[in-house]
This record gives C-alpha cells, structure tokens and sequence, in this order.
C-alpha cells in the first residue's frame, strides 16, 4: 500500500462530477491501514501552462482511458484539509463531465492505476448516503453542501 501525504505547497486541480442515475462518481480514499475513509470525485493537478479543462480532459483520459466532454462552467472552491495529520491545501476547479455513450455501461465500479501505481476504486455513490454518521465522506469536505445548493 502507498500512503500519500499532502505537500506543502497550495496544489490547483480540476476534478468532474459524472452522474449516472443521480449518482456521482468517486474514487475511494483511503487510510494508512487500508480503511475507507471518504470518497472524491476523479480528477487531479493542473500541469503548469495548462488551463483547467485540457487538465481535466487529461485526467480522465490517463485514468479511464476515455475522452469527457465538459458540460458546464466550473465550480470554484478552496480546500484546506488534514489528511494523516498532513495539512493540504487546494483550489478546486469542479466541473460537470459526460462521458461517452455506454462507457462503464452495466459496471458498478472502476478499477484503475495512478501514475505511482496506486490501484484505485470508484464507484458511483448517493449523495444521502454521503457526510452520514457510519458513511463515507464526501472529499472535499463542503462539496455535498454546494452541490445541493446548486440544485
């Protein structure tokens, strides 16, 4: 198992919520010890000289192996969080995403490897089921709240 710990410097990134059924995809987030303990949407760093969209286009290509398409203006959030006891901080370029017709059709899940290697999990999740006592978090922590204010 790899852990992953913040690194001091403010990150800029552009993750995209893709909705199947109303609800969203998130890769699981996990602990030193393997335990699930949230989940965030997919997405990533912004590459210096590169605007938010072609880094988030990016992403999902090199993660899923698909082209998105943005449907929507961004979302814009700060995110100063602990992670480990390692403080983070971002600023979050949110974004809707679709994805091309049947991809992932009749999965429940997405297996797929970061750049160092990291197999990671996504699912599709309810937000209700989200920020609950005995659930996962939604990461960033704030999310569920703008998204059900957006609505």
């Amino acid at each position: 198992m790899t852990t992953w710990r913040p690194r001091p410097h403010i990150r800029v990134v552009a993750i995209g919520l893709h909705w199947r059924d109303g609800r969203l995809l998130a890769a699981e987030v996990r602990d030193d010890a393997g335990r699930i303990k949230g989940v965030r949407p997919l997405g990533g760093e912004i590459e210096f000289g590169e605007s938010w969209r072609t880094a988030l286009a990016r992403e999902f290509n090199e993660e899923l192996g698909i082209d998105i398409a943005i449907t929507g203006e961004p979302l814009m959030m700060e995110n100063i969080y602990v992670h480990e006891g390692a403080t983070g901080h971002e600023v979050m370029f949110i974004a809707e995403v679709a994805f091309p017709q049947h991809a992932f059709a009749g999965q429940d899940r997405i297996d797929f490897r970061e750049d160092n290697g990291e197999e990671i999990v996504a699912r599709w999740f309810d937000l209700a089921d989200l920020d609950v006592p005995d659930g996962p978090s939604l990461y960033p922590g704030g999310l569920k709240d703008l998204l059900l204010r957006r609505d």
